[in-house]
């Protein structure tokens, strides 16, 4: 069996991760932006490991991400206890509708709009960064970048800290290949109106550098 697989979205977040790795077991891909690529990137990655007789033992999403004003700091570090697909569903007249709402099948909803962190993986990893925001991590295909956009997902995931945009995808092709998920972000910038003079992309790269010596 092979170790631990670590997925981000960007080489230069491959690159923060490695720099902080101290077991050697531990492999970092990155496999590209928004969660139908890093899923679909995943999920090939995990299946060749597995006919190749080394699979993975676990899944990690890592990256940097936004975080919302009040719930987490810019250069801290947030665990995730579930990935949701924050725009999975519908829009309707009282509001957006998630995928599990709108009367669908069971079986046609798979996983469902939302992943939660496996409980021994993110103990593990909250026992190893105790100063890490624990919360929900959401998946978007749109980066958030204004006021009203801002309030309405914040309503909405009261118990959210940061979003991202590969975590839920990297977590459905852990769970179908039935291996444990855990998603790891370090905050770059405030969820709100797109002001790239209030992005610390390096206070955020080295965060998770420093997270990184965890992972094992």
């Amino acid at each position: 069996m092979s170790g631990l697989l670590v997925v981000t979205a960007v080489p230069a977040e491959a690159d923060a991760v490695r720099a902080g790795l101290t077991d050697p077991s531990v492999t970092v891909v990155p496999v590209g932006v928004g969660p139908a690529v890093a899923g679909a990137a995943t999920a090939r990655l995990l299946a060749l490991a597995e006919a190749a007789g080394r699979p993975y033992r676990a899944v990690v999403s890592a990256g940097i991400a936004g975080g919302f004003v009040g719930r987490v700091a810019v250069g801290g570090t947030v665990l995730a206890n579930r990935s949701v697909a924050a725009d999975l569903g519908a829009e309707s007249p009282a509001g957006f509708i998630p995928l599990e709402e709108l009367g669908m099948p069971a079986e046609l909803l798979g996983g469902g709009s939302v992943v939660p962190a496996d409980p021994g993986l993110l103990g593990a990893l909250r026992t190893a960064l105790p100063a890490a925001t624990v919360g929900t991590v959401l998946t978007i295909s749109t980066v958030t970048g204004t006021a009203a956009s801002t309030a309405t997902l914040a309503d909405r995931h009261p118990d959210a800290v940061a979003e991202a945009m590969e975590g839920y995808g990297v977590a459905v092709a852990a769970t179908q290949a039935g291996l444990p998920f855990a998603e790891l972000r370090t905050v770059s910038n405030p969820i709100g109106p797109r002001d790239r003079d209030s992005w610390r992309m390096r206070e955020a790269f080295a965060a998770l550098t420093t997270a990184a010596a965890v992972l094992r």
